[in-house]
């Protein structure tokens, strides 16, 4: 496309992408404020209306992780504007319906558009130069929080003037009109990945999560050993059970375990899950306890309104704070910045803790957690984006950002059964005591501390370097996609292809899908090292010329790796002897027949410990414990010392 569309100023696309942020955002405040009001708007009861919060954590759960892999796969600017589409369709629905069905399915559509801010990450990583990633990442993620600071007071004063469907007009045409601004300013990148999209595990994903976020949301509502929620329980672990074999199977899996299962991936996970556990205590805690009545001791009486508009101060920590993490990215590092965050966010807890005694003192607290909140959570997608192939950026920073959510979801419901056990009498009714809120803000400040200890055991990620200065537009990528097969002609799947620059510095990395295809995103055309791996197979490598209109690259492995050995009996080949290979936990692996020289082979199974037995012909046995690593294992037997087997 050549439309001036094509390269956008960098300021423009980044603020367009990260208002979209602030609109998805606001859709998981959106009526907070106003679920007291829903019941008699609407006809329904409490119960019921908290489905209008539930009801979007739940849609958001699932199409975090489809419509973040779509857009690896299909285009981040398509998967932008449906995400977008969704909000204008819910908001709508919602605000013309009249009711609780409608709002309740407007509320679902507004949800399915959450996808939205880790598909901008992507999308920062794929347009702009290399020294304005972190900054733009870090406002990206910021927008987070801004929006759901804005979400507290926002409503409240739109309801007072204009009633409770001008909170849903509003977030149509903000949705409308960032839709306009996607399709005129963002750019369709080029970086895509290949193949099918995983009908069967977004299916398994999508139960799994929906039962397991059920649980967590109405646990506490339908009791924790009914019926409903056992049963909830039930199904999320066996979807679970079923999700993570089917996608390490799968060709083209819309989870990639075996890269999420990589040690900087997997502990930026945790890390991030438990970051929105002790995130979300601010936000739900500090309203609360600023709106109990002064009667209670502790509490200021203020209004819902009033509450909202003491966080915002803590919401505007996120703008200040979003170029200060940038800089912190760039100067110590991904991991070192979140390490900084989280024991920052675990500091302030513990100043929440002890700090209840006035509203500045509260607001003060608040906003020192926002500090730590905003640092950790800049931090993540760059240690993501560096970990992962570039044709999973989107689909890995969604994995991360439904991780966040689940963290605040388990948060919501810990907060609520802390605020509803621990209580005082006032009036004849039961209110949260001033120790059910240092429970929780103690609660968040061990999540903290936890996140700070995985973060420290995260392995230094070291971004591909960029041939493109800071300040230069970054040229179309080169996308290349290729084969790994064996010297038969047969695919290797799950062979691991590293791309480095022939001065040694990384470039991008894929992984082969069962048919043997890898893609891999290059920085400019040019010779390029690649290394293949594969287990079973002797690793191999070669420069390579690579180019759009180069020969699609074609990797061959041609040594196989083995255990071989050989079998003698005083000093003479043992031939025909069974040589038998299982684990050292019993599960049988393989076996074969030694030759006429003595001599035997088997494919390298996995590293790991294993018992190799000999039986030879007259029922003479030997075992051996053998640790196979990657190299070719080679394992000699001599009969001669060997027992008699039973007769």
């Amino acid at each position: 496309m050549d439309s001036p569309a094509k390269a956008p100023p960098h300021r423009l696309l980044t603020a367009v992408l990260c208002l979209s942020g602030i609109v998805v955002a606001l859709q998981h405040t959106l009526v907070v404020p106003l679920l007291g009001k829903f019941p008699e708007i609407l006809g329904v009861g409490y119960p019921s209306a908290s489905w209008l919060v539930t009801i979007t954590l739940l849609s958001a759960a699932v199409a975090t992780p489809i419509l973040s892999r779509l857009a690896d796969m299909f285009g981040k600017r398509l998967m932008m504007l449906v995400s977008l589409a969704t909000i204008v369709a819910g908001s709508v629905l919602a605000a013309v319906g009249g009711t609780f069905l409608a709002v309740l399915v407007g509320r679902g559509l507004q949800g399915l558009a959450s996808a939205l801010v880790p598909i901008g990450i992507a999308m920062l990583r794929d347009e702009l130069p290399r020294g304005k990633v972190a900054g733009a990442t870090a406002m990206m993620s910021a927008t987070l929080g801004i929006g759901s600071a804005l979400g507290l007071p926002l409503p409240g004063v739109l309801y007072e003037h204009l009633g409770w469907e001008s909170v849903f007009w509003l977030s149509a045409v903000a949705a409308a009109a960032l839709f306009a601004a996607v399709l005129a300013v963002v750019p369709e990148s080029a970086v895509r990945t290949r193949g099918r999209f995983d009908i069967g595990g977004a299916v398994l994903l999508s139960i799994a999560l929906v039962a397991l976020l059920l649980v967590i949301s109405r646990g506490s509502s339908w009791g924790w050993t009914s019926g409903y929620t056992l049963g909830a329980a039930a199904i999320a672990v066996l979807g679970f059970a079923l999700w993570f074999p089917f996608e390490l199977r799968v060709s083209l899996p819309m989870v990639d375990l075996r890269t999420s299962a990589r040690r900087p991936v997997l502990l930026t996970n945790v890390a991030a899950l438990l970051c929105g556990i002790s995130m979300y205590a601010n936000m739900l805690a500090t309203t609360q306890e600023l709106t109990m009545p002064a009667s209670t001791g502790y509490g200021f009486g203020l209004s819902v309104l009033a509450a909202g508009l003491c966080m915002t101060p803590a919401g505007l920590m996120m703008v200040v704070f979003a170029p200060v993490s940038a800089r912190m990215i760039g100067r110590i590092g991904a991991k070192y910045t979140l390490v900084t965050g989280t024991a920052v966010l675990a500091v302030a807890y513990v100043v929440r803790a002890l700090c209840n005694g006035s509203i500045p003192l509260i607001i003060g607290g608040a906003m020192f957690v926002v500090v730590g909140t905003a640092i950790a959570y800049a931090a993540m997608p760059m240690l993501i984006m560096g970990s992962v192939p570039i044709t999973e950026t989107a689909s890995a920073n969604g994995l991360n950002t439904l991780l966040r959510s689940v963290g605040t979801a388990i948060s919501s419901a810990f907060i609520a059964a802390l605020l509803t056990t621990v209580t005082v009498e006032v009036s004849g009714v039961r209110l949260p005591a001033l120790a059910a809120f240092q429970l929780v803000f103690v609660a968040a400040a061990v999540a903290a501390a936890v996140a700070t200890a995985v973060a420290c055991f995260i392995p230094r990620v070291e971004a591909p370097a960029d041939p493109v200065p800071d300040d230069e537009e970054r040229p179309e990528e080169l996308v290349v996609t290729g084969t790994v097969h064996g010297s038969g002609g047969e695919p290797i799947r799950h062979a691991v292809v590293t791309v480095l620059r022939t001065t040694g510095e990384p470039a991008d990395w894929g992984r082969a899908d069962n048919a043997g295809e890898f893609t891999v995103v290059l920085p400019a055309p040019g010779p390029y090292l690649v290394i293949t791996g594969a287990d079973g197979w002797a690793p191999e490598s070669q420069v390579m010329e690579l180019a759009a209109d180069s020969e699609r690259p074609r990797v061959l492995l041609t040594r196989r790796l083995s255990l071989h050995g050989r079998v003698t009996a005083a000093g003479e080949p043992c031939a025909g002897a069974v040589v038998s290979l299982v684990k050292a936990s019993g599960e049988y692996v393989a076996a074969t027949v030694t030759g006429g020289d003595g001599s035997y082979e088997l494919a390298q199974p996995p590293s790991g410990r294993y018992l190799v037995t000999v039986l030879a012909a007259d029922r003479r046995t030997v075992t051996r414990h053998v640790a196979v690593l990657t190299r070719p294992a080679a394992v000699d037997f001599e009969l001669d010392h060997a027992l008699q087997a039973v007769r």
